[in-house]
């Protein structure tokens, strides 16, 4: 009975992962971070249903740490005034005003929203050393709930020096409203 069971688990297992891979065609998968026992410090559950929630590609990026192929993002070449925001959450996350053009294939920021010199303790991020990308790398994650946003290198532009490089589909841009100004009376 026991081999009957261990069987079909690899069986539905396989099964699974082709099936993954058959409905995400523009993102490939990582492996996981050797980084152990970090605990989340967000305020949703694990039995959250994100794949719900999420999109088959935002999924696979914000929760299975997966990266969309270069060059291919939406927010790539955006430069409408406004907030990112996370798209699990709804946490800002950067401001138009600090994204700029790395030639990286991917988004880039000088820094996250709500950053005030170097310090970002009021800020929706939180970084995380990640060496799944074939060296010691720092992950970015969004603080609220625990999305995987991209990664942060120190290669940016003045002042900052840091390049802050975001998958698209870990996004979901909201542009500024510019507010009537009112008549001054008299």
């Amino acid at each position: 009975m026991s081999r009957f069971v261990a069987r079909l688990f690899i069986l539905a297992s396989q099964r699974a992962t082709a099936r993954s891979v058959v409905l995400l065609r523009r993102v490939f998968i990582r492996p996981l971070s050797t980084t152990q026992g970090l605990q989340s410090l967000t305020r949703y559950s694990e039995n959250e249903d994100w794949q719900k929630k999420l999109t088959p590609e935002q999924y696979v990026v914000t929760r299975e740490r997966g990266t969309e192929v270069p060059f291919s993002g939406i927010y790539l070449n955006h430069y409408e005034v406004g907030m990112y925001h996370c798209v699990c959450c709804d946490a800002p996350l950067f401001s138009s005003e600090a994204k700029y053009d790395s030639g990286t294939g991917w988004p880039a920021f000088k820094e996250a929203h709500g950053t005030w010199e170097r310090d970002e303790s009021h800020t929706s991020i939180i970084r995380r050393p990640d060496n799944s990308l074939g060296s010691a790398g720092t992950e970015v994650l969004c603080k609220n709930c625990d999305a995987h946003l991209g990664h942060v290198f120190d290669d940016g532009p003045d002042p900052t020096g840091q390049r802050f490089c975001i998958n698209s589909v870990a996004l979901k841009f909201k542009p500024r409203e510019n507010k009537p100004e009112k008549p001054q009376e008299n």
